[in-house]
């Protein structure tokens, strides 16, 4: 390492550190859906932080709680639990949060160092190895004096230009992954709003069901007319015509005439091939997990000889479908190429589109909200983590089956859609990736930034 970098601690370069306040004094009651919000360990994923999902208090109670505020370029770590997650606070959102009771801060002095050189930094394993070794892994995972411990990290500095210029090249990539994750999420949303504005609220069906198109001559349906817009404007006449004009009572309340209730069954078919990856130790696999699901539905990669145990095979064009714990909703469209190895846990159930219907009409089905709360009502088991829905039950819940035109009708609009968000995922993960494989080099200094201002000056840093 170059002679110039130097190893400090947290102390040494920390305007202020902070944890978050005792949980007596912050109680669920005080919870508020707007507000100041807090920052809980959910928060502490993505490629720097997820800004969302938030729980909020009043302004009131954020100045109570004024010790352990938090403010846009703060570095916050767990002190009790997934010790080892790190987050960097953005500035896009709020000016200020509160921290929850089991989470720590350090703002840095940015006159010694880069706040995300720090946060990068400790995402690296060599970071990751100095944060564990304060750590007690006695009972829940914690570390033990937290603030103490906190400011005795200790963490290796390059000059501060090549700190902001590592940091740069860092957050860059980041940055890219977090535009890629809200474009998935949004085409994601446009495919699910169809979905709910064709099979669940029927909307074409209703304006028909209320005289808004009866009358009206092929060309002026889809726009505006005798002063009033259709329900969704701008759906081409041929579309509107797959629909019927009434709507009927089923077992599942009103559905459009013609339309049936079947069974989950009826649309999808459950493959159940397993497959032993320790017989194949040398193929690398793409591992479908419960845990890879939680930690941003990116599937682990492995060589067969560490997956260790029966596996379902995972071929592409599938849903996977958890039944483990439904109350946490758990539905994967699957992103497997033909000729790539994907193994998924037997806690997923592996769905396949009956024809006519598509992976795209089963993904959106899944997350229906009729659909969830059918699901959680299968619960079996009695302990809170270990809660299943039996497969026979899950293939048998009840569902409407609607008519072939239809069904393909969907699938034209949808697929594309999520045909595109997978896209965005699959370079969200090739680009995390090269951060992953840069970092290390970077942080250690075997990989230089070469005449780092200058650097900086040419990108208007």
């Amino acid at each position: 390492m170059a002679g110039e970098w130097r190893e400090v601690t947290i102390q040494e370069i920390a305007e202020r550190t902070a944890s978050g306040p005792f949980g007596s004094n912050v109680k669920a009651s005080e919870y508020r859906t707007f507000g100041v919000p807090v920052i809980r360990g959910i928060n502490l994923a993505g490629p720097r932080f997820v800004d969302s999902d938030y729980v909020y208090i009043s302004e009131e109670k954020a100045h109570e709680l004024r010790s352990s505020l938090a403010f846009p370029g703060d570095i916050v770590f767990t002190a009790r639990g997934s010790i080892g997650s790190v987050g960097f606070v953005p500035a896009q959102t709020y000016d200020k949060y509160v921290l929850s009771p089991n989470l720590i801060k350090v703002t840095v002095n940015t006159k010694l160092a880069d706040p995300l050189y720090v946060f990068y930094y400790f995402r690296s394993d060599r970071g990751q190895h100095e944060i564990l070794s304060y750590a007690s892994t006695t009972g829940v995972p914690n570390i033990a004096r937290a603030l103490e411990s906190l400011r005795k990290f200790r963490i290796i500095l390059p000059p501060l230009p090549e700190q902001r210029a590592i940091a740069h090249i860092l957050g860059t990539l980041d940055d890219k992954i977090e535009l890629n994750q809200r474009m998935s999420q949004t085409l994601e949303q446009m495919a699910r709003a169809l979905f709910k504005a064709w099979f669940v609220d029927f909307e074409p069906v209703r304006a028909k069901c209320r005289g808004d198109l009866d009358g009206r001559p092929r060309w002026q349906r889809g726009v505006r007319a005798h002063g009033r817009a259709p329900i969704q404007p701008g759906l081409p006449a041929h579309l509107y015509d797959l629909f019927p004009a009434r709507l009927v009572d089923s077992e599942l309340g009103e559905i459009p005439e013609g339309w049936r209730v079947g069974t989950l069954g009826d649309v999808v078919e459950h493959l159940r091939d397993q497959e032993n990856p320790l017989s194949s130790p040398q193929t690398l696999y793409q591992h479908f997990s419960i845990p890879a699901f939680d930690e941003g539905q990116w599937p682990k990669t492995e060589y067969g000889e560490a997956i260790r145990s029966q596996k379902w095979h995972v071929p592409p064009g599938v849903v996977l479908l958890s039944k483990l714990n439904p109350e946490i909703e758990r539905v994967w469209l699957v992103d497997v190429r033909p000729g790539e190895h994907a193994v998924c846990s037997t806690e997923f159930l592996v769905l396949r589109a009956r024809s006519p219907f598509t992976r795209s009409f089963v993904y959106c089905l899944a997350r229906s909200p009729l659909f969830r709360q059918q699901l959680q009502s299968l619960v079996t088991g009695t302990s809170k983590s270990h809660q299943r829905a039996q497969v026979e039950s899950i293939l048998s819940l009840a569902t409407f089956v609607p008519p072939p035109h239809v069904a393909m009708a969907f699938d034209r609009l949808a697929e594309s859609l999520l045909t595109r968000a997978l896209e965005c995922r699959r370079e969200s993960r090739t680009l995390a990736g090269l951060r992953d494989a840069l970092l290390p080099r970077l942080i250690s200094g075997k990989l230089r930034v070469k005449d780092a201002e200058r650097f900086l000056r040419e990108r208007g840093l």
